[in-house]
C-alpha cells in the first residue's frame, strides 16, 4: 500500500547545480531536488556539459526569489 501512495505522491522537482572554484569555472555538476552543502555551489538553470571548467555564462544562474516581506504588527498607541 506504500508503494502505491508514493507513486502518487507530489515530489519536489529537481533543480541544477554547478560548484565553481575562486576563479568561478565550473568543476561539479549536480542535479537535486535539495541545494547542496558547503560553498560555490550556485542554482543554474539547465546543465550544458561544454560550461565544465569554463566560467558560467551571465545568464545561466537562476535569479534568487525574493521572499514576501514580514507583515509587522501595528502597535496600539
Amino acid at each position: 500500500m506504500n508503494f502505491l501512495r508514493s507513486l502518487f505522491a507530489p515530489r519536489q522537482p529537481f533543480r541544477s547545480f554547478a560548484l565553481l572554484d575562486s576563479q568561478g569555472r565550473c568543476q561539479a555538476f549536480k542535479h537535486s531536488p535539495l541545494p547542496p552543502v558547503g560553498d560555490g555551489w550556485v542554482e543554474i538553470e539547465e546543465i550544458r556539459l561544454n560550461w565544465l571548467h569554463q566560467a558560467l555564462p551571465a545568464n545561466a544562474r537562476v535569479s534568487p526569489t525574493c521572499a514576501l516581506p514580514r507583515v509587522q504588527p501595528i502597535l496600539a498607541t
